[in-house]
């Protein structure tokens, strides 16, 4: 069987994939293996990324950071599930985030 890219995938199997992904991460947090746990949480957090409407991004508008409380990110730019800007309070390099680790401000706290 031949390996699906997520652009490829139903939203059903995308669900699919998620839930294989946090599973895989449960095991390797279990074990201890944390390299491996961050590799499928950041896998999972992609095919999160290509169930969203990059629509629901806006450039110049600021998103909290889920996983990385009390941290804010202004966004630049999309450029595919990629939403591109930098944090704010600190140095203002450049970094892209997927679009699925973005919170509307406005959504609840």
């Amino acid at each position: 069987m031949s390996e699906k890219n997520y652009s490829e995938m139903t939203e059903h199997e995308l669900r699919q994939e998620i839930a294989r992904l946090k599973e895989k991460a449960r095991k390797a947090e279990q074990l201890g293996i944390i390299n491996e746990f961050a590799v499928y949480e950041r896998k999972a957090l992609m095919a999160q990324a290509y169930m969203m409407d990059p629509k629901e991004i806006i450039p110049g508008e600021v998103y909290r950071i889920l996983g990385d409380e009390g941290n804010f990110f202004q966004v630049d730019y999309l450029k595919g599930r990629f939403a591109w800007g930098h944090r704010l309070g600190g140095e203002l390099h450049t970094e892209a985030l997927p679009i699925s680790m973005l919170q509307n401000l406005k959504k609840g706290k």
